[in-house]
Protein backbone atom coordinates (compact mmCIF):
# COMPACT_ATOMS: atom_id res chain seq x y z
CA UNK A 1 0.00 0.00 0.00
CA UNK A 2 1.08 3.43 -0.98
CA UNK A 3 0.04 6.12 0.93
CA UNK A 4 0.85 10.12 1.07
CA UNK A 5 0.14 11.78 4.30
CA UNK A 6 -0.77 15.79 3.92
CA UNK A 7 -2.43 16.71 6.59
CA UNK A 8 -2.16 20.69 8.02
CA UNK A 9 -1.68 21.29 11.72
CA UNK A 10 -4.53 20.47 14.47
CA UNK A 11 -4.81 23.65 15.87
CA UNK A 12 -3.55 24.65 19.51
CA UNK A 13 -1.95 20.76 19.65
CA UNK A 14 -0.57 19.27 16.95
CA UNK A 15 1.73 21.06 13.99
CA UNK A 16 1.61 19.91 10.54
CA UNK A 17 4.95 17.73 10.87
CA UNK A 18 3.75 16.71 14.04
CA UNK A 19 0.43 15.55 12.94
CA UNK A 20 1.79 13.59 9.99
CA UNK A 21 4.18 11.78 11.79
CA UNK A 22 1.37 10.60 14.51
CA UNK A 23 -0.51 9.30 11.28
CA UNK A 24 2.17 7.70 10.05
CA UNK A 25 2.93 6.01 13.36
CA UNK A 26 -0.76 4.78 13.64
CA UNK A 27 -0.96 3.64 10.08
CA UNK A 28 2.01 1.46 10.19
CA UNK A 29 0.87 -0.20 13.55
CA UNK A 30 -1.73 -2.07 10.62
CA UNK A 31 0.36 -1.80 7.61
CA UNK A 32 4.01 -1.60 8.24
CA UNK A 33 5.50 -2.63 4.59
CA UNK A 34 3.26 0.62 3.77
CA UNK A 35 5.19 2.72 1.18
CA UNK A 36 4.96 6.65 3.11
CA UNK A 37 5.20 9.69 1.25
CA UNK A 38 4.97 12.58 4.21
CA UNK A 39 4.09 16.47 2.73
CA UNK A 40 2.66 18.45 6.02
CA UNK A 41 0.92 21.22 4.59
CA UNK A 42 0.18 24.89 5.60
CA UNK A 43 -2.14 27.70 3.81
CA UNK A 44 -0.09 30.86 4.64
CA UNK A 45 -0.96 30.89 8.33
CA UNK A 46 0.61 29.32 11.72
CA UNK A 47 3.05 27.04 10.46
CA UNK A 48 4.08 27.89 7.29
CA UNK A 49 7.52 28.51 7.92
CA UNK A 50 7.92 25.09 9.81
CA UNK A 51 6.43 23.05 6.83
CA UNK A 52 8.62 25.34 4.06
CA UNK A 53 11.57 24.86 5.93
CA UNK A 54 11.29 20.94 5.84
CA UNK A 55 11.24 21.45 1.85
CA UNK A 56 13.20 24.44 1.01
CA UNK A 57 16.94 24.48 0.86
CA UNK A 58 17.36 27.82 2.58
CA UNK A 59 18.72 28.99 5.97
CA UNK A 60 16.57 30.34 8.77
CA UNK A 61 17.10 33.67 10.36
CA UNK A 62 16.01 34.84 13.57
CA UNK A 63 14.91 38.04 14.19
CA UNK A 64 12.95 40.00 17.78
CA UNK A 65 10.43 41.88 16.54
CA UNK A 66 7.53 43.96 18.51
CA UNK A 67 4.49 41.26 18.72
CA UNK A 68 0.95 42.28 18.66
CA UNK A 69 0.38 44.34 21.72
CA UNK A 70 3.95 45.59 22.03
CA UNK A 71 6.26 42.50 23.69
CA UNK A 72 9.12 41.19 22.63
CA UNK A 73 8.83 38.47 20.04
CA UNK A 74 11.10 35.86 18.44
CA UNK A 75 10.44 34.78 15.12
CA UNK A 76 12.48 33.73 11.47
CA UNK A 77 12.91 34.29 8.62
CA UNK A 78 13.57 31.72 6.13
CA UNK A 79 16.43 32.77 3.60
CA UNK A 80 16.73 30.98 0.20
CA UNK A 81 18.90 32.83 -1.95
CA UNK A 82 17.47 36.29 -2.92
CA UNK A 83 14.26 34.32 -1.59
CA UNK A 84 12.31 35.22 1.87
CA UNK A 85 9.72 33.34 3.01
CA UNK A 86 7.83 35.17 6.43
CA UNK A 87 5.05 33.73 8.27
CA UNK A 88 3.14 36.94 9.29
CA UNK A 89 1.68 34.82 12.29
CA UNK A 90 5.04 34.61 14.10
CA UNK A 91 4.63 38.62 14.16
CA UNK A 92 0.94 39.27 15.21
CA UNK A 93 -0.53 35.63 15.33
CA UNK A 94 -3.96 35.54 17.85
CA UNK A 95 -2.03 32.49 19.52
CA UNK A 96 0.17 35.10 21.07
CA UNK A 97 -1.74 36.86 22.89
CA UNK A 98 -3.28 35.23 26.16
CA UNK A 99 -7.54 35.29 25.57
CA UNK A 100 -7.91 37.18 28.83
CA UNK A 101 -5.16 39.74 27.41
CA UNK A 102 -6.27 39.94 24.08
CA UNK A 103 -6.97 43.79 22.67
CA UNK A 104 -7.73 43.74 18.84
CA UNK A 105 -8.38 47.03 18.41
CA UNK A 106 -5.00 47.95 19.98
CA UNK A 107 -3.15 45.26 17.93
CA UNK A 108 -0.43 45.89 15.52
CA UNK A 109 1.45 44.36 12.45
CA UNK A 110 4.42 46.66 13.35
CA UNK A 111 6.84 43.46 13.81
CA UNK A 112 5.99 42.25 10.08
CA UNK A 113 7.64 45.18 8.78
CA UNK A 114 10.32 44.56 10.95
CA UNK A 115 10.45 41.03 9.35
CA UNK A 116 10.72 42.51 5.86
CA UNK A 117 13.28 44.72 6.77
CA UNK A 118 15.20 41.88 8.11
CA UNK A 119 14.95 40.13 5.03
CA UNK A 120 15.61 42.89 2.76
CA UNK A 121 18.69 43.82 4.63
CA UNK A 122 19.52 40.18 4.53
CA UNK A 123 19.16 40.41 0.17
CA UNK A 124 16.05 39.57 0.07
CA UNK A 125 14.44 40.79 -3.46
CA UNK A 126 11.79 38.60 -3.18
CA UNK A 127 9.85 38.11 -0.22
CA UNK A 128 6.66 35.57 0.38
CA UNK A 129 4.70 36.32 2.85
CA UNK A 130 1.91 33.63 4.53
CA UNK A 131 -1.45 34.96 5.90
CA UNK A 132 -3.61 34.10 8.27
CA UNK A 133 -3.99 33.26 12.38
CA UNK A 134 -3.35 37.36 12.50
CA UNK A 135 -4.69 38.62 16.04
CA UNK A 136 -4.70 42.36 14.51
CA UNK A 137 -7.35 44.10 12.28
CA UNK A 138 -5.36 47.43 11.66
CA UNK A 139 -5.08 47.37 8.16
CA UNK A 140 -1.48 46.50 8.23
CA UNK A 141 -0.75 50.18 9.00
CA UNK A 142 1.22 48.81 11.55
CA UNK A 143 3.75 46.83 8.90
CA UNK A 144 3.90 50.30 7.09
CA UNK A 145 4.97 52.10 9.72
CA UNK A 146 7.40 49.59 10.50
CA UNK A 147 8.71 50.27 6.49
CA UNK A 148 8.81 54.21 6.77
CA UNK A 149 4.98 55.64 6.37
CA UNK A 150 3.98 58.51 8.21
CA UNK A 151 0.72 59.98 9.17
CA UNK A 152 -0.50 63.40 10.32
CA UNK A 153 -2.59 62.76 13.77
CA UNK A 154 -3.13 59.30 14.50
CA UNK A 155 -0.60 56.48 14.89
CA UNK A 156 -0.01 53.96 12.55
CA UNK A 157 1.51 51.48 14.68
CA UNK A 158 -1.53 51.69 17.48
CA UNK A 159 -3.65 49.41 16.05
CA UNK A 160 -7.08 50.17 14.34
CA UNK A 161 -7.63 52.53 17.28
CA UNK A 162 -4.91 54.64 16.19
CA UNK A 163 -5.94 55.22 12.80
CA UNK A 164 -8.86 57.09 14.21
CA UNK A 165 -7.60 60.32 14.12
CA UNK A 166 -5.51 60.38 11.11
CA UNK A 167 -5.14 63.71 8.68
CA UNK A 168 -3.02 62.54 6.61
CA UNK A 169 -0.86 59.04 5.15
CA UNK A 170 2.50 59.09 3.43
CA UNK A 171 3.45 55.79 1.30
CA UNK A 172 6.30 57.14 -0.10
CA UNK A 173 9.22 56.15 2.87
CA UNK A 174 7.53 53.11 3.03
CA UNK A 175 7.58 52.39 -1.07
CA UNK A 176 11.19 53.65 -1.48
CA UNK A 177 12.61 51.21 1.21
CA UNK A 178 11.29 48.29 -0.43
CA UNK A 179 11.75 49.35 -3.88
CA UNK A 180 12.61 46.61 -5.96
CA UNK A 181 11.95 43.87 -3.89
CA UNK A 182 8.23 41.33 -5.55
CA UNK A 183 6.04 41.07 -2.56
CA UNK A 184 3.87 37.58 -2.82
CA UNK A 185 0.59 37.30 -0.60
CA UNK A 186 -0.31 34.13 0.17
CA UNK A 187 -3.27 33.84 2.09
CA UNK A 188 -6.96 31.68 1.70
CA UNK A 189 -9.04 34.41 2.45
CA UNK A 190 -10.04 36.17 -1.18
CA UNK A 191 -12.67 38.39 1.03
CA UNK A 192 -12.24 42.80 0.78
CA UNK A 193 -10.91 44.94 3.47
CA UNK A 194 -14.15 46.90 4.26
CA UNK A 195 -18.09 46.41 4.69
CA UNK A 196 -20.04 43.70 5.45
CA UNK A 197 -17.43 41.02 3.59
CA UNK A 198 -14.53 42.84 5.13
CA UNK A 199 -11.93 41.80 7.57
CA UNK A 200 -13.56 43.43 10.68
CA UNK A 201 -17.13 41.95 9.79
CA UNK A 202 -16.24 38.97 8.99
CA UNK A 203 -12.79 37.79 11.28
CA UNK A 204 -13.16 40.30 13.91
CA UNK A 205 -15.33 38.35 16.29
CA UNK A 206 -12.65 35.05 16.31
CA UNK A 207 -9.74 38.29 17.14
CA UNK A 208 -12.22 39.00 19.87
CA UNK A 209 -13.99 42.88 18.49
CA UNK A 210 -17.66 42.78 19.75
CA UNK A 211 -20.41 42.66 17.55
CA UNK A 212 -21.56 46.57 18.73
CA UNK A 213 -17.72 47.50 18.21
CA UNK A 214 -17.47 46.04 14.43
CA UNK A 215 -19.03 49.44 12.94
CA UNK A 216 -16.61 51.97 14.16
CA UNK A 217 -13.60 49.98 13.81
CA UNK A 218 -14.61 49.25 10.11
CA UNK A 219 -15.07 53.33 10.39
CA UNK A 220 -11.47 53.63 11.41
CA UNK A 221 -10.33 51.09 8.77
CA UNK A 222 -12.33 52.88 6.08
CA UNK A 223 -11.08 56.58 6.92
CA UNK A 224 -7.31 54.95 6.69
CA UNK A 225 -8.07 53.40 3.20
CA UNK A 226 -9.67 56.82 1.72
CA UNK A 227 -6.16 58.62 3.16
CA UNK A 228 -4.14 55.68 1.61
CA UNK A 229 -6.35 54.56 -1.70
CA UNK A 230 -9.43 53.82 -1.42
CA UNK A 231 -9.87 51.48 -4.80
CA UNK A 232 -7.02 49.09 -3.09
CA UNK A 233 -9.49 48.17 -0.15
CA UNK A 234 -11.93 46.27 -2.66
CA UNK A 235 -9.46 44.00 -3.74
CA UNK A 236 -9.51 40.07 -3.59
CA UNK A 237 -7.53 39.38 -0.19
CA UNK A 238 -7.10 43.07 0.82
CA UNK A 239 -8.82 41.97 4.01
CA UNK A 240 -6.43 39.02 4.57
CA UNK A 241 -5.24 38.77 8.48
CA UNK A 242 -7.11 41.85 9.13
CA UNK A 243 -6.48 44.17 6.09
CA UNK A 244 -2.60 43.15 6.24
CA UNK A 245 -3.51 42.02 2.94
CA UNK A 246 -4.55 45.08 1.70
CA UNK A 247 -0.83 46.85 3.19
CA UNK A 248 0.84 44.34 0.83
CA UNK A 249 -1.04 45.37 -2.23
CA UNK A 250 -0.58 48.91 -1.39
CA UNK A 251 3.40 47.70 -1.81
CA UNK A 252 2.51 46.06 -4.93
CA UNK A 253 2.14 42.97 -3.90
CA UNK A 254 0.32 39.48 -5.71
CA UNK A 255 -1.61 37.68 -4.30
CA UNK A 256 -1.76 33.89 -4.61
CA UNK A 257 -3.66 30.95 -2.67
CA UNK A 258 -1.54 29.62 -0.17
CA UNK A 259 -2.20 26.15 -0.47
CA UNK A 260 -1.55 26.47 -4.05
CA UNK A 261 2.09 27.29 -3.03
CA UNK A 262 2.78 24.86 -0.38
CA UNK A 263 1.72 22.53 -2.61
CA UNK A 264 3.52 23.50 -5.57
CA UNK A 265 6.87 23.68 -3.49
CA UNK A 266 6.38 20.19 -1.68
CA UNK A 267 5.61 18.72 -5.12
CA UNK A 268 2.22 17.36 -3.92
CA UNK A 269 1.03 16.84 -7.45
CA UNK A 270 4.01 14.57 -8.64
CA UNK A 271 3.63 12.76 -4.68
CA UNK A 272 -0.05 12.28 -5.14
CA UNK A 273 0.43 10.18 -8.24
CA UNK A 274 2.90 7.85 -6.90
CA UNK A 275 0.31 6.44 -3.93
CA UNK A 276 -3.03 4.38 -3.89
CA UNK A 277 -4.20 6.71 -0.95
CA UNK A 278 -3.68 10.38 -0.19
CA UNK A 279 -4.70 11.25 3.60
CA UNK A 280 -5.68 14.99 4.94
CA UNK A 281 -6.31 16.37 8.31
CA UNK A 282 -6.82 19.20 10.65
CA UNK A 283 -8.40 20.31 13.83
CA UNK A 284 -11.71 21.17 12.74
CA UNK A 285 -13.57 19.92 9.40
CA UNK A 286 -16.47 22.01 8.90
CA UNK A 287 -17.57 24.33 5.96
CA UNK A 288 -14.61 27.11 6.57
CA UNK A 289 -12.31 24.16 5.04
CA UNK A 290 -14.05 24.39 2.01
CA UNK A 291 -12.67 28.01 1.31
CA UNK A 292 -8.86 27.68 -0.02
CA UNK A 293 -7.80 25.66 3.08
CA UNK A 294 -5.48 22.83 3.36
CA UNK A 295 -8.04 19.86 3.04
CA UNK A 296 -9.94 21.57 -0.19
CA UNK A 297 -6.75 22.02 -1.74
CA UNK A 298 -5.64 18.25 -1.01
CA UNK A 299 -8.72 16.72 -2.17
CA UNK A 300 -8.48 18.92 -5.72
CA UNK A 301 -4.70 17.57 -6.21
CA UNK A 302 -6.09 13.76 -5.26
CA UNK A 303 -9.10 13.65 -7.47
CA UNK A 304 -7.07 15.35 -10.05
CA UNK A 305 -4.63 12.48 -9.59
CA UNK A 306 -7.58 10.21 -9.36
CA UNK A 307 -6.89 8.96 -5.98
CA UNK A 308 -8.99 8.91 -3.36
CA UNK A 309 -8.89 10.87 -0.22
CA UNK A 310 -9.77 10.38 3.48
CA UNK A 311 -9.43 13.24 6.30
CA UNK A 312 -8.87 12.74 9.68
CA UNK A 313 -9.77 15.81 11.96
CA UNK A 314 -10.40 16.44 15.73
CA UNK A 315 -14.22 17.36 14.58
CA UNK A 316 -15.87 16.66 11.28
CA UNK A 317 -18.68 19.19 11.56
CA UNK A 318 -19.65 18.82 7.62
CA UNK A 319 -21.95 16.26 6.28
CA UNK A 320 -21.16 13.56 3.61
CA UNK A 321 -23.18 15.51 0.86
CA UNK A 322 -20.84 18.34 1.17
CA UNK A 323 -17.76 16.44 2.08
CA UNK A 324 -17.81 14.34 -1.67
CA UNK A 325 -18.57 17.40 -3.22
CA UNK A 326 -15.14 18.80 -2.04
CA UNK A 327 -13.73 15.26 -3.37
CA UNK A 328 -13.44 13.63 0.44
CA UNK A 329 -14.19 9.95 0.17
CA UNK A 330 -14.69 9.99 4.21
CA UNK A 331 -13.93 11.74 7.09
CA UNK A 332 -12.90 10.18 10.31
CA UNK A 333 -12.92 12.49 13.78
CA UNK A 334 -11.13 12.16 17.00
CA UNK A 335 -13.48 12.81 19.24
CA UNK A 336 -16.20 10.49 17.77
CA UNK A 337 -13.31 7.69 18.62
CA UNK A 338 -11.80 8.47 21.74
CA UNK A 339 -13.55 11.37 23.41
CA UNK A 340 -12.74 14.93 23.43
CA UNK A 341 -10.82 14.80 26.71
CA UNK A 342 -8.69 12.36 25.54
CA UNK A 343 -8.28 14.07 22.06
CA UNK A 344 -7.11 16.88 23.75
CA UNK A 345 -5.14 15.11 26.49
CA UNK A 346 -3.27 13.40 23.73
CA UNK A 347 -3.13 14.41 21.14
CA UNK A 348 -0.72 12.55 19.16
CA UNK A 349 -1.85 8.94 20.92
CA UNK A 350 -5.60 9.94 19.80
CA UNK A 351 -4.33 10.49 16.06
CA UNK A 352 -2.70 7.88 16.08
CA UNK A 353 -5.07 5.54 16.94
CA UNK A 354 -7.47 6.84 14.69
CA UNK A 355 -4.68 6.54 12.08
CA UNK A 356 -4.44 2.79 12.90
CA UNK A 357 -8.57 2.13 12.42
CA UNK A 358 -8.84 4.10 9.37
CA UNK A 359 -5.54 1.58 7.91
CA UNK A 360 -8.15 -1.50 8.95
CA UNK A 361 -10.60 -0.13 6.33
CA UNK A 362 -8.18 0.87 3.88
CA UNK A 363 -5.46 -0.95 3.97
CA UNK A 364 -4.76 -3.81 1.58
Amino acid sequence: MRILIAPDKFAGTLTAVEAAAAIEEGWRRRDPGAQVLVAPMADGGPGFIDVLSAVVDGKLLSVTVRGPLGEETPATVLLAGETAYIETAQACGLHLVEPKQRRPEDATTYGVGQLITAAVDAGAKRIILGLGGSGTNDAGAGLLAALGATAESGQLDRGAAGLAGLGSVDLGPARERVAGVEFVAASDVENPMLGLRGATNVFGSQKGISDERKPEVDGWLTHFAELADRKTADKKGAGAAGGLGYALLLLGAERVSGIDLVAELTGLKQKASQVDLVISGEGAFDFQSRDGKVIAGVAKIANDAMRPCVVLAGKVLIGSREMRSMGVESAYALVDAVGEDQAFADPHGSLAAVAERVARTWAR
